[in-house]
């Protein structure tokens, strides 16, 4: 099945977002992996070797795990695959070396919550994070380690019971500013050790006041940051899901290829489409223009401006024609130069 892994690094800010990095993830070469595992040293299990043939997926993630696992004792590993994850922590190293001056927090949804990356920007790069982590994920306390979902469970009867009696919540109420609007949640913000973390900065939010709502689980390694700064920071990983989503209106998943680069080449055009028109949308003279000739008004969404400049470009087309016609040119004579360029191309 052929199919697209597109792994990118996106900037967000109140005012604007687009995306500044990407690669493509490509699968492993299941045979060049086994070899390179092999010409290392590294024992596979014989009891495995029945998968290459009966179950070939599992055998496929037998070899990653075993690769992923060794990478630290055998460094020469690296080179046989590039994960995701790898992807991701290559292309931060590009923007640091980019951009040394800047420290910049970096933040992610759950999957790249992993420790091995976030101990990479941490000590590797030294920037400032904030992931995200499952119910599922252990927080390790006095009494022994407990899942999240079973800490947040219990700290909201106490929060329930705490306000009952005194009046002083667990969950403290929490406003952040998001694109111009500001955002309300009900967060707990404490230092803990995370199962395979460390010590970490740790929210738990819920947006309903009872705490009726499912929580959300937001871990930084900036122990002195309060809850209002961490979730606003993870807030602004929500343009990224953005972009995939708008950036198919732009062409992001249509194309018919199978190379690579060709892909990645396609990708690229339409990242700088995206960020034109994010550009475009800090054009005041633009705005102006095309509210005053379009007769509408234009809001912040992609899709918005993407609507309204093809309606602009269809506006001029049509000035075009008419000036043609009032010069008394016949519609043929206007639309031939015209034809022939679009044929041409």
């Amino acid at each position: 099945m052929w199919a697209r892994n597109l792994v990118t690094v996106h900037y967000s800010d109140d005012l604007t977002d687009y995306p500044v990095l990407f690669r493509l993830w490509k699968p492993v070469d299941v045979e060049r992996l086994e070899q390179g595992l092999r010409a290392a040293g590294i024992p596979l299990k014989a009891s495995k070797e029945e998968w290459k043939t009966t179950a070939p997926r599992k055998w496929r993630g037998y070899l990653v795990g075993v690769w992923r696992r060794c990478q630290k004792s055998h460094p020469q590993l690296r080179e046989l695959y590039d994960s995701k994850l790898i992807i991701a922590q290559d292309m931060l190293q590009q923007w640091v070396e980019a951009h040394p001056a800047w420290k910049l927090p970096v933040t992610f949804d759950n999957w790249y919550t992993q420790p091995a990356f976030c101990r990479f920007l941490d000590q590797t790069l030294d920037l400032p994070y904030v992931g995200t982590l499952s119910g599922e994920d252990e927080v390790n306390l006095r009494t022994g380690p407990e899942t999240l979902q079973d800490f947040a469970g219990r700290l909201k009867q106490e929060h329930l019971e705490a306000l009952r009696r005194t009046g002083r919540p667990i969950f403290q109420p929490v406003t952040i500013p998001y694109k111009g609007k500001q955002e309300q949640y009900y967060s707990y913000c404490n230092t803990h050790r995370l199962h395979n973390f460390g010590k970490q900065r740790l929210v738990i939010n819920h947006r309903q006041a009872d705490l009726s709502d499912n929580a959300t689980f937001f871990i930084s390694n900036r122990l002195v940051w309060q809850a209002a700064g961490i979730t606003r920071i993870r807030r602004h990983r929500w343009p990224v899901e953005v972009y995939h989503e708008e950036g198919k209106a732009e062409g992001l998943d249509q194309y018919q290829l199978r190379d690579f680069e060709a892909i990645e080449r396609h990708v690229a055009l339409v990242a700088v489409v995206y960020s034109l028109l994010r550009a475009a949308q800090h054009d005041r003279d633009l705005r102006e223009l095309l509210q005053r000739q379009l007769k509408v008004r234009l809001d912040g969404s992609v899709a918005s401006w993407r609507r309204a400049t093809q309606a602009h470009a269809l506006w001029c087309l049509g000035l075009f024609i008419s000036a043609g016609l009032t010069q008394g040119q016949t519609l043929q004579a206007v639309m031939t130069p015209l034809i022939q360029a679009v044929c041409r191309s």
